[in-house]
Formats: C-alpha cells, sequence, structure tokens
C-alpha cells in the first residue's frame, strides 16, 4: 500500500514519488513479476533521476553514472589501480563525464548512439575547445576503447595524471 508521503502532484495529477517508484520497480524486479523492469533498466532510472537531482533516497544516491559506458570506464580506473576521478562535474555550462580536477584533466566517453551525427559532431567539438580554453586537457574515449582497448587507455591514462603530477610538483602545486 502506499503511504500519503509517497504521493506527489506533478501538473495537478497525482503521481508516486521517484523514491516510491523506484522502491515498487526494484520489488518488482525481486519478486520476479511479469512486466517487470530488467536490472539494467532499473539502474538507468536511478542515474536519470540523480542527474536530474530528484530525491531517490540515501540507498540509490550513491550512483553517479549516467550511462553503462560510464560504469565500465569507472570499472576500468579501479581495475588499473588508477586515481578515482570526479564524475559528472558541472564545468562551466557542462557537464563533464570525468574530472581529475588538480591535473585539469576531463575525460569525455562517448558512444556512437548519442555522439553520432553533424550536430553531435559540432557541439563536442565546441565543447572540448571551451574546455580546453578554461585550461583542461580533454580526453574522448570511445566504447570500443574502453572495451577493447582497456590496458592501452589505462596506460595513456595513467601517462597523463603522473605526467601532470610531475608539473604540478614543479610548479610548487599538488596534483591527483
Amino acid at each position: 500500500m502506499t503511504a500519503p508521503g509517497d504521493v506527489t502532484l506533478h501538473r495537478g495529477i497525482p503521481v508516486t514519488t521517484p523514491a516510491r517508484t523506484i522502491a515498487d520497480l526494484r520489488e518488482a524486479i525481486s519478486a520476479h513479476r511479469r512486466g517487470a523492469v530488467a536490472r539494467h533498466e532499473l539502474r538507468k532510472v536511478i542515474r536519470q533521476a540523480n542527474v536530474l537531482g530528484l530525491p531517490i533516497g540515501h540507498r540509490d544516491a550513491k550512483v553517479r553514472t549516467r550511462s553503462e559506458l560510464e560504469g565500465d570506464f569507472l570499472r576500468l580506473c579501479r581495475h588499473h589501480q588508477l586515481p578515482a576521478p570526479e564524475v559528472n562535474v558541472r564545468i562551466g555550462r557542462y557537464l563533464v563525464d570525468f574530472l581529475w580536477r588538480k591535473t585539469r584533466l576531463v575525460v569525455e566517453t562517448d558512444s556512437y548512439l548519442y555522439h553520432r551525427g553533424e550536430v553531435a559532431f559540432q557541439d563536442d567539438h565546441a565543447r572540448d575547445l571551451d574546455l580546453m580554453r578554461r585550461g583542461f586537457e580533454v580526453l574522448r574515449l570511445s566504447e570500443l576503447q574502453l572495451n577493447e582497448r582497456s590496458d592501452e587507455v589505462a596506460e595513456v591514462l595513467a601517462t597523463k595524471i603522473a605526467l601532470a603530477g610531475e608539473a604540478a610538483k614543479r610548479s610548487g602545486t599538488t596534483a591527483d
């Protein structure tokens, strides 16, 4: 049964709160109810609610990624013992996928599905130029690179982070 606090109004229509909706979806999955969403779909719902800043409860607030590809990248960092980046950070008007703030390194993980076509191509390049103008190095990684060339990706990241750390030491600042 839905408690009164689990219902809110959206444009005058009573709807369950994001936290209640997620709890209901989780329960349906656990009970193997016919027509329930798949676990990966629930993760997408949680990620999107986090991105939108919706109140979804402490248990689900830790899911910081907006895509499976972002999750793959974080696993790559952990597997190769790279310093943990900040996830989905705002820099100016942009929300970047990953940031090593002290080394001023931004990593964007791009799937073909969301980064194909003329508009996406131009937007990505405008974004990169603006970030570089602000002093950030931008590294774009494809799904294929993360999945099939992960060792090379980790090697490049480790080198960039180490070089930035050495440069920071020479200038008297610290790096990741």
